[in-house]
């Protein structure tokens, strides 16, 4: 099954410092390429845990003792851990967003590209589908979703637009979408129906969510000194992750100690996130938007 090239595959081995005897967890195995290139710096007595929410990733497992692979949601990666016998582990790599497989797959109805089913989970045994958010939220959900997670420029006449064109027929496939986008399109049509289409799927799977649930159960289960290597591909995630590594929390002011120190949970590696050199991103056009940023997990004081 093809999957995508993994992108920032160097940068993020250099950047977990690995262990040939540590603890890994690779939370977005999908197509398996961070996966085995963690495994090739692993000795006999290291273990990679690999989480993957999405059935069709699955199938790209391979054979090693040493691994071990999660379907599950890496929501959930502290209690998954604790289910195999792991408190604490020596880095963590999440390689965030939709993979070049999924996009590709019409009947997933991640793309624009495609007519298909409207459906956009990754995991399509749980949860409400893009259809479902079209046909039943109320008119300011839609406006916060298309604004707060795709920023699209004219939030409330899409909504209204939404709400109309589902009095007559419910939203079933892309081109039922698609039909009606042809009529509120504005300013670059691919840099809006992109837009679109990011707000609904991070709706569906509430990855904002997710994200700091993930992020917080890293301070956790991290050893000192373990690093949290995570890769992004859009400013509201790439936010989050900068906000948590640098003040460990995410919207509020930086947490005090006892002491009116003011307290984060890592030691930021990357000043600045890491972006694909000019030859991988001719290479693999996915890479163009990734950033990745790294910290270690601080010593208790």
């Amino acid at each position: 099954m093809a999957y995508h090239e993994s992108v920032l595959l160097k940068e993020c081995i250099e950047g977990l410092a690995i262990k040939p005897d540590g603890i890994y967890v690779d939370v977005t195995f999908g197509g398996g390429g961070h996966s085995k290139a963690i495994m090739e710096c692993l000795g006999d007595g290291g273990r990679l845990i690999a989480f993957d929410q999405d059935t069709d990733a699955l199938a790209n497992a391979f054979d090693d003792k040493r691994l071990t692979l999660v379907h599950a949601n890496f929501a959930d990666l502290k209690k998954f851990l604790r289910l195999h016998g792991i408190a604490k582990v020596d880095g963590i790599l999440a390689d965030l967003g939709v993979s070049s497989y999924q996009f590709d797959t019409a009947g997933r109805g991640f793309s624009y590209r495609f007519d298909g089913p409207l459906d956009m989970r990754m995991n399509q045994q749980a949860g409400q589908s893009a259809s479902d958010v079209l046909n039943t939220y109320g008119e300011d959900a839609l406006v916060n979703m298309f604004s707060e997670y795709g920023e699209v420029p004219n939030s409330k006449r899409l909504a209204k637009a939404v709400i109309e064109k589902r009095m007559i027929a419910h939203f079933d496939t892309i081109q039922s979408l698609m039909d009606l986008l042809q009529t509120t399109i504005i300013g670059d049509r691919w840099k809006y129906l992109s837009q679109v289409f990011q707000a609904i799927r991070m709706e569906v799977n509430q990855e904002t969510n997710v994200l700091k649930s993930f992020l917080e159960q890293c301070g956790e289960v991290l050893k000192e000194d373990g690093r949290l290597a995570v890769i992004t591909f859009h400013s509201i995630e790439d936010r989050l992750v900068k906000q948590y590594m640098k003040n460990g929390v995410f919207e509020d002011e930086p947490k005090k100690d006892m002491y009116g120190r003011f307290y984060a949970p890592f030691k930021v590696i990357t000043k600045k996130p890491i972006v694909a050199t000019a030859e991988e991103q001719k290479g693999n056009t996915r890479s163009r938007s990734a950033k990745l940023r790294i910290g270690a997990k601080k010593m208790e004081e």
